[in-house]
């Protein structure tokens, strides 16, 4: 038989955006899981994909496998997907399993549902590459920040009325329409919002420049005084200016919440909703796809029309947006990251030093495994020989097959295992 659970070499991509050098999570994986990787101090490590996407399909590291990438080996080999993903999905590895380093905002953007989704490729393939959904979920490596749905109403109302330089840009009419707007009525809520965000979103460049300079230099003086900046979100104003001066999307603040998550605590985005991620490591596990429509924070395309149209105006606190973990009831050192959406699922594997020898149980599905943290040597029926595994490493696991862990460090091992439960 050919191995069916073998090492994988992973892409990183090295956007703007990410942490540089060995500051970055991303490039500290990469260096632990292969020494011969010479990390470049000024270089940003954004992103490490594992999986099949064909802008980063992962290498196999395993000789004795003809297939040089694990999409060239599914595609040869489907029935190791489990036989219910392997119908569900068509062949094809459902997710794709990220590690992301963030030094300063992506993009202010939502990823279309499946339908939205079609037509966007159909229309403008160049823009959106694929006709899928990107539902996604990130769970914190370190202290992580982002922006993640509308906020309470009363929140938005609050800096409508604390914030003259954006109650300017929206209108008098639609910031009353906003203030009028009651929860008894959430469709009338909803239909405020559109208005008061799309006005917004689509204000006249030099005007909104205009706006947001007078904004930061009040804020800047008011800070410098020593003043209280936070009914205008200043801080955070302050920061996202700097790193995208003249951006839109440094309004967006005013309208978004605030999230944070401590290491262990994960935020699901579903399809159509507004998010930027702001600082932090962590792993995400998205739907195979690469369908992102922006509209701030970004020197990318921007497609502000689409976005307005298609946005979830569900006002929410951002402790909603937050997923928590569930201990299994089959082995209580894994939690389960379960979404409502079929395309994935995360386990995190918390092994304690007291435990020598640990099975990482078959299942239903394919999976990809990465460790964070600890050593171990794994041995499988599966695999052709055994595996050194330790920070940085990640692994493809065939449907079915198990892992045998014989674990060798002295504080434990922390993995993450991303799968398909259908």
């Amino acid at each position: 038989f050919p191995p069916a659970v073998f090492p994988l070499s992973c892409v990183v991509q090295n956007y703007s955006w990410g942490k540089v050098g060995l500051e970055s999570e991303v490039a500290k994986l990469v260096a632990s899981g292969d020494p011969l990787v010479q990390i470049q101090p000024d270089v940003p490590y954004a992103e490490l994909w594992m999986g099949t996407h064909p802008r980063g399909d992962a290498l196999i590291r395993d000789n004795r496998i003809p297939q040089r990438t694990l999409g060239q080996w599914i595609a040869d080999n489907p029935a190791c997907l489990g036989a219910k993903v392997k119908d569900a999905f068509q062949g094809h590895l459902p997710f794709l399993f990220k590690v992301l380093s963030v030094n300063t905002a992506l993009s202010v953007q939502a990823h279309p549902n499946k339908e939205l989704a079609a037509k966007l490729h159909a229309q403008f393939p160049e823009h959106y590459p694929d006709a899928n959904h990107k539902p996604e979920m990130a769970i914190a490596l370190t202290p992580f920040e982002g922006m993640c749905g509308f906020r309470p109403v009363e929140e938005i109302v609050s800096f409508l009325q604390n914030v003259p330089e954006l109650r300017a840009l929206i209108g008098e009419v639609a910031a009353e329409q906003l203030e009028r707007s009651g929860s008894d009525d959430p469709r009338g809520v909803s239909a405020a919002l559109r208005v008061c965000f799309t006005r917004l979103m689509k204000s006249e460049k030099k005007f909104f420049v205009d706006q947001l300079n007078m904004l930061v230099k009040r804020i800047s003086q008011e800070a410098a005084e020593g003043k209280d900046t936070s009914a205008s979100n200043g801080e955070l104003l302050l920061r996202l200016h700097s790193q995208y001066p003249g951006d839109i999307g440094c309004f967006t603040i005013y309208f978004l919440n605030l999230v944070r998550l401590e290491p262990g605590e994960a935020m699901f985005l579903g399809a159509n909703e507004p998010h930027a991620y702001l600082h932090g490591d962590c792993v995400e596990v998205m739907a195979c796809s690469d369908n992102t429509v922006r509209a701030g924070l970004t020197p990318k395309f921007i497609d502000v029309l689409t976005l307005c149209e298609m946005l979830n105006y569900t006002p929410a606190p951002s402790s909603a947006k937050i997923l928590a973990a569930a201990q299994s009831p089959l082995d209580p050192h894994v939690y389960l990251y379960d979404p409502p959406v079929p395309d994935f699922t995360i386990m995190r594997i918390e092994i304690p030093a007291s435990v020598k020898l640990y099975l990482i149980s078959a299942m239903d599905s394919a999976s990809i495994l990465l460790v964070i943290q600890g050593t171990a040597v794994g041995t499988s029926t599966a695999a052709a020989s055994e595996m050194s595994l330790h920070r940085g490493s990640v692994l493809f696991v065939s449907a079915n097959e198990s892992i045998s862990l014989h674990l060798s460090s002295p504080d434990g091992m922390l993995l993450f295992r991303a799968c398909c439960l259908l």
